[in-house]
């Protein structure tokens, strides 16, 4: 019987997981899977490690199976099918750490508690992510749980880059740029060497392109400026978040249109971005696909706002030697990566398009000045990794 991780990524309505053997020093994926529509029409599936799907279930229209379900559900599965495995700890993906939690920690009630008061700046995220934390320490307080954060990657960021123009007394109270995607950014920078040698000891700018979006730029593998700030609605437009929105706006939805901090918040993390701008979807596939002038109107915003942060955080490198496409629009969209690479020709990017079709991993042409490449993300990997240096 061999030790194992389990890797928890917990969402408003889904639950993530992989499953990772330890062998010697290696981890190796033994299984994933996720429940989804966990209130409203749960279904869930479960894949061995290369993608055979292992158990499959749906529970139809109305039911609701929660995140305790789901995890009720996971652990049966888990026991049914990877009983030759001894699940020595939990590593979970926990969005905001603030100032205090800066590295992976491992978890207890009092940690909980304190990470609670995070929940007003990840609002989609932070109660959901802690949820399974605190059904499991109540049923199995003995397991260890170890805690990595999105944050925790920007915290060694230069303070003028983490900080707000606003007066101390604001500014004190922990109200800066916290940047998130860190442990995205952090598996980036750790495989990059495997790439590009040059790019890894150098500058780069890493593209963490999703449903949620955003930019880092990173030099010698450390973070030193990110398009998101003091929450994951800032820097660019998302499916359905607004990304960087003049403070003036609120203000005059607030005045003339007598919207609350509610119907705010609804608006800017759930009504806005490629949703909200293509009246149409949030799916980069989807809008693609259409022929809809309001879907290329959401794209060429998409992409216009990603140039300019490039070239913001190119400045704030001081130069660039490699940018970097990752996550689900940034691995798989041909298209957007073209425009982007289009786009970046006057900061020394030339795309091979042949190259960009293959998906990479690299796409720009061998004499381009910037390198460009494609590099899966994965996160899961990243947290595993976490949780056994923590539990040494």
């Amino acid at each position: 019987m061999s030790d194992a991780i389990a890797v928890i990524n917990a969402g408003s309505s889904s639950l993530k997981f992989s499953l990772f053997a330890q062998r010697g020093v290696e981890l190796d994926l033994v299984a994933r899977g996720q429940a989804e529509g966990l209130f409203t029409s749960p279904k869930f599936v479960a894949r061995d490690g290369d993608g055979k799907v292992v158990d499959q279930k749906a529970w139809g229209d109305g039911q609701k199976l929660g995140h305790e379900g789901a995890l009720d559900y996971l652990v049966s599965v888990l026991r049914e099918h990877y009983s030759d495995h001894r699940l020595a700890a939990i590593g979970h993906r926990v969005v905001h750490g603030g100032l205090e939690y800066t590295r992976p920690t491992r978890m207890d009630a009092g940690i909980v508690a304190a990470l609670e008061k995070y929940v007003p700046l990840a609002p989609l995220h932070q109660p959901h992510n802690l949820a399974p934390i605190t059904l499991l320490l109540a049923r199995d307080p003995q397991l260890p749980q170890v805690a990595c954060f999105d944050t925790a990657f920007h915290r060694v960021q230069p303070e003028l880059a983490q900080a707000f123009a606003l007066p101390r007394r604001i500014t004190d109270r922990g109200v800066l740029r916290y940047g998130f995607h860190g442990l995205s950014y952090e598996y980036i920078a750790q495989a990059l060497p495997q790439f590009d040698a040059r790019a890894a000891s150098g500058k780069t700018v890493v593209l963490h392109l999703g449903n949620g979006a955003s930019m880092c730029a990173i030099a010698d593998g450390r973070s030193m400026a990110s398009t998101m700030g003091f929450t994951a609605a800032d820097g660019l437009p998302m499916g359905t978040r607004c990304g960087a929105l003049d403070p003036g706006v609120v203000l005059y939805l607030m005045d003339e249109l007598r919207m609350d901090a509610r119907a705010i918040e609804r608006l800017i993390y759930h009504e806005s971005g490629l949703l909200g701008v293509s009246g149409i979807s949030s799916d980069m596939r989807t809008l693609e696909e259409s022929a809809d002038p309001r879907a290329r109107a959401a794209i060429d915003l998409f992409a216009y706002r990603i140039g300019r942060e490039l070239g913001s955080l190119a400045a704030a490198l001081g130069g660039l030697d490699a940018i970097v496409f990752t996550a689900g629009i940034g691995e798989h969209s041909v298209l957007l990566r073209e425009r982007v690479c289009r786009d970046a020709r006057w900061l020394g990017v030339e795309l091979d398009g042949a190259a960009n079709a293959r998906h990479g991993p690299r796409i720009s042409t061998q004499a381009s000045r910037v390198s460009a490449w494609v590099i899966p993300t994965n996160e899961e990997l990243m947290i595993a990794r976490h949780t056994r240096s923590v539990l040494g």
